[in-house]
């Protein structure tokens, strides 16, 4: 029987080596990759919710089939919840994840509660049903970056129960 096919509307390579490795038993995910040309969606909702629909709806109109879209936050307690919907861009619009990563532990230089959340939001739209989803995954930020695996702040992100971070872990168990 041939897989449902999808579309994951992201140009992040190390997302999309994420999901592909989580759905390839289930669905056939197709991704900028397969595009013939390169779609722009500028990011630029209030709310991580806000980016997700605006992705999802319109890779579906360039690329018509079932499409869903995440935008992804990392939120700090300390900072009131920054970076959030500025997590890519937090040391500027292009700013790259070492340079986010620098800016973040400079402000939190000194500050004893590192209490820090993954917020994603994912929009699925196929056209005529429009849902989403979010997930939460806890943890703090650590006072130095470790690890080799994952990306963004992935070096400095300890999840609840863990004393590695995400960057340390292997992708099965940060997918877990």
């Amino acid at each position: 029987m041939e897989k449902k096919r999808i579309f994951f509307a992201t140009g992040n390579e190390k997302k999309l080596e994420e999901i592909e490795a989580i759905l390839k038993d289930s669905l056939k995910v197709y991704s900028f990759r397969d595009l013939t040309e390169k779609i722009e969606v500028l990011e630029d909702a209030i709310d991580l919710e806000g980016n997700a629909i605006k992705k999802a709806r319109e890779f579906f109109k360039k690329v018509k089939l079932p499409c869903f879209a995440d935008d992804t936050g990392l939120e700090v307690k300390a900072l009131n919840g920054r970076p959030g919907v500025r997590s890519a861009r937090y040391a500027g619009d292009n700013a790259s994840s070492e340079a986010n990563m620098e800016l973040l532990l400079q402000e939190l230089s000194g500050v004893q509660d590192r209490s820090a959340q993954f917020r994603t939001v994912i929009a699925y739209y196929d056209g005529q049903d429009l849902q989403t989803f979010e997930g939460v995954l806890k943890g703090w930020i650590g006072m130095e970056k470790r690890g080799n695996g994952g990306f963004g702040y992935d070096p400095l992100f300890i999840p609840e129960n863990d004393a590695r971070t995400l960057a340390e872990m292997s992708a099965r168990e940060k997918n877990a």
